[in-house]
């Protein structure tokens, strides 16, 4: 059955002499987004070249030899947390396929909801899938759409997918970000020594000091070319509608979102929440990590002194985005433990 899971992190950079290495930063600053797998695709503007892995990026990039088989200055780079699929090596992404008009590879953030209905209608049409992650299903798309320019074939197939994404998209020539309808997943815009950028979060900016531009708006696609960088707007205007779980839980907090810092928000949901529960206690804790700014922000509001009563592990990874229940409650023993005093 498939596992419907919604959050990974997509980095891709355009123009860059170092594209794989600062890939590799800029995906180890996500992480947190994912963990069961990562992967690279390069291209020099003729070939592409692509290396995944099961695993943690930092067990897998840093080494000198795997970066020196990614060549050229275009990359994209993906940390699977499984939407769908089993976590095997042939469902980690970026997706790569050889079309007719060229080499294309996709890294995907989010969850088509209708993935496994038009998946039925490709393979009675005689598609023949490699795995079993709905990302696929939009590049068989686009390899079936009848339109002429690449950038008309993806709007082709964002008319036929539903659901919360976020895609990066690279070919020989382009770097393609776009965004959902409603921004259900996120996505930004930054620039470093005039090599635009497209990425899950504003950290992994930071991690290689690039700037922020700014975010990708909901249902937007930002083409990026030697030409520069071209705004299309394919969709009826619709709210933005962000999924509240990256303020809470899922976006690292010196990342923005929103215009708006993870950092801040989280304390401030501590701070309301004194306001409105009143509570009479001796000591404010906290559950390591992404409950540690509304602890810190309840305490302030309360008065109740802060104190560290859990501590964390900080070589186990987080544990609500394991594969398994089982596996999550297992992680949570070896990562928290009580501070007796």
């Amino acid at each position: 059955m498939a596992r419907l899971r919604e959050e990974c992190g997509v980095f891709g950079i355009f123009d860059n002499k170092d594209a794989a290495a600062l890939t590799a930063l800029g995906l180890h600053a996500l992480q947190h987004r994912g963990q069961e797998g990562c992967g690279i695709v390069t291209s020099d503007g003729k070939n592409f070249y692509a290396e995944r892995r099961l695993g943690l990026v930092g067990d897998n990039f840093t080494k000198g030899k795997v970066l020196e088989k990614l060549p050229g200055s275009y990359a994209i780079g993906h940390n699977r947390y499984s939407t769908t699929g089993n976590n095997l090596i042939k469902n980690v992404q970026p997706f790569f396929a050889d079309l007719h008009d060229g080499g294309i590879s996709i890294a995907h953030n989010g969850n088509l909801t209708n993935s496994l209905s038009l998946r039925h209608k490709l393979v009675d049409k005689g598609a023949i899938f490699q795995s079993t992650s709905d990302t696929e299903t939009i590049i068989q798309l686009i390899a079936r759409s009848r339109r002429t320019n690449f950038v008309d074939k993806l709007i082709d197939v964002l008319f036929q997918i539903q659901g919360g994404y976020s895609l990066v998209v690279m070919t020989g020539k382009k770097l393609i970000g776009i965004r959902d309808p409603f921004g259900i997943r996120p996505l930004v815009l930054g620039e470093l020594d005039g090599s635009p950028i497209l990425t899950s979060e504003t950290c992994s900016l930071d991690i290689i000091g690039a700037k922020f531009v700014r975010e990708i708006e909901n249902g937007e696609i930002v083409v990026i070319t030697d030409n520069g960088i071209k705004s299309i707007k394919p969709f009826p205007d619709a709210k933005c509608r962000p999924d509240i779980f990256e303020y809470i839980y899922f976006s690292r907090p010196d990342s923005e979102l929103g215009g708006k810092s993870i950092y801040s928000c989280r304390k401030n949901f501590g701070i309301e929440l004194a306001k409105e529960s009143r509570t009479q206690a001796d000591i404010v804790t906290a559950v390591p990590d992404s409950g540690m700014p509304a602890a810190i922000g309840f305490a302030e509001q309360s008065k109740i002194p802060f104190e560290l009563g859990l501590i964390r592990n900080h070589y186990v990874g987080r544990t609500f985005i394991e594969p398994t229940h089982k596996v999550r409650q297992f992680g949570v023993r070896l990562k928290h433990n009580a501070n007796h005093s």
